[in-house]
């Protein structure tokens, strides 16, 4: 079964059981992933589902952290609750060891020497680490590795 149609039924069971929430956060996706296949013309691979995801992942965490600041911590809560929903969906998260490795293979890969190359790593290295890890860290380590 696909990623986009295990969302669908995920999204039907909660219709079911009545979950308000899941079936607001799952429509909210399922909405989101419809306005990507309209800007590509075409059915969403997993890997383009995963990001979506993460895309959204990131604004849940974003916004918790601007709720808690101001004071809100009933919505930062919902926010978490959707986060939780949407982590369903998202392959296991790399550790930071994990990533590290990842870096260093696609620096062999690419030949990467010095900070200059730091487009071609990502580059190569993005794909891979796609929603399960965070792009601005990633970025971090591989200017590390660099020695940038």
């Amino acid at each position: 079964m696909g990623l986009k149609v295990e969302i669908q039924e995920a999204m039907k069971a909660a219709m079911k059981t009545g979950d308000r929430l899941t079936l607001s956060t799952l429509r909210l996706l399922l909405s989101a992933l419809h306005n990507e296949e309209i800007k590509g013309r075409r059915e969403l691979t997993t890997e383009e589902i995963h990001r979506t995801i993460a895309t959204l992942r990131k604004q849940r965490i974003e916004a918790i952290e601007l709720f808690r600041k101001g004071g809100r911590a009933e919505l930062a809560e919902k926010e978490e609750a959707e986060l939780k929903i949407l982590q369903r969906f998202l392959p296991q998260p790399l550790s930071e060891d994990e990533v590290r490795n990842l870096i260093k293979v696609s620096i062999e890969e690419v030949g990467a020497k010095n900070i200059q190359d730091l487009g071609k790593v990502m580059k190569q290295l993005m794909p891979r680490v796609s929603g399960r890890t965070d792009g601005k860290r990633v970025n971090e380590l591989a200017k590390e590795l660099l020695g940038g």
